[in-house]
């Protein structure tokens, strides 16, 4: 997965652009958080951010031709050095009317994949 940061400069990194790209299922599948209200998705970043900070999201999923556009707020935060090594990053939770429309999205990409239990970035 590919991350870009493009942070509206702040004190902290709040209401950042953030471009993500998700290039097969395996990523999508270690990313998508279905457990969330109205879906969400790990971001991997070394930025600091705090719960309840505003974020939109870019992302281009798979062989999707344009990105999805989407509001959301940090509702979870791996640290450096996670349990599980996990990588560092937050947990966005979708939110606004593109929400519902994004998680038909990426089920549907995932397919019978997404009733599996492995291992994810967040659980």
């Amino acid at each position: 997965m590919t991350v870009e940061n493009q942070n509206i400069p702040t004190d902290k990194a709040r209401n950042a652009v953030i471009s993500i790209a998700i290039k097969d299922k395996q990523a999508l599948y270690m990313s998508y958080m279905p457990f969330v209200t109205n879906g969400g998705l790990f971001v991997p970043t070394k930025k600091d951010y705090d719960l309840g900070d505003e974020m939109f999201l870019l992302v281009k999923i798979m062989d999707e031709i344009e990105p999805v556009h989407i509001s959301g707020k940090v509702i979870w935060i791996s640290p450096p050095g996670a349990l599980g090594n996990r990588p560092r990053g937050v947990g966005v939770q979708f939110m606004g009317d593109d929400a519902r429309a994004t998680v038909n999205l990426i089920e549907s990409k995932l397919g019978a994949s997404i009733s599996l239990t492995r291992s994810t970035h967040t659980m």
